[in-house]
C-alpha cells in the first residue's frame, strides 16, 4: 500500500507572460507518464504513492517546465506520510 500523498500546485514563470495552463498541462502529462494513482483538482492535483517517488515525479515535473522555457518554478507541495498506509479514496469517501 502505498505511504504517502502529495498535492502540488506547480507554478512556472513564462517568458513573456504567456498563459501557464499548456504548462500546466504538460506537468500533469509526467504524473501520468509515471503510471502513479492522482486526481486533478481545480487549483492543485494529488498523488497517491511512496514518498521517494512522488518526490522524483515532482523534480520531473520541474524539468519539465525548464525544459518548456521556464526559468523559474514555484511548487507548492503539501504532503500526508503514513507509514501504515495512505488513500486518497479512504480520506474522501464520506463525501462522495
Amino acid at each position: 500500500m502505498s505511504n504517502s500523498l502529495v498535492s502540488i500546485q506547480i507554478i512556472p514563470k513564462t517568458k513573456n507572460g504567456e498563459d501557464v495552463i499548456p504548462y500546466v498541462d504538460a506537468a500533469i502529462e509526467v504524473i501520468e507518464e509515471s503510471g502513479i494513482k492522482y486526481e486533478v483538482h481545480p487549483l492543485e492535483t494529488t498523488m497517491q504513492g511512496d514518498l521517494p517517488e512522488l518526490f522524483a515525479v515532482i523534480e520531473k515535473m520541474n524539468e519539465k517546465m525548464v525544459e518548456l522555457g521556464s526559468d523559474s518554478i514555484i511548487s507548492q507541495v503539501k504532503v500526508l506520510y503514513k507509514p501504515s498506509g495512505a488513500s486518497m479514496d479512504e480520506l474522501t469517501e464520506k463525501y462522495r
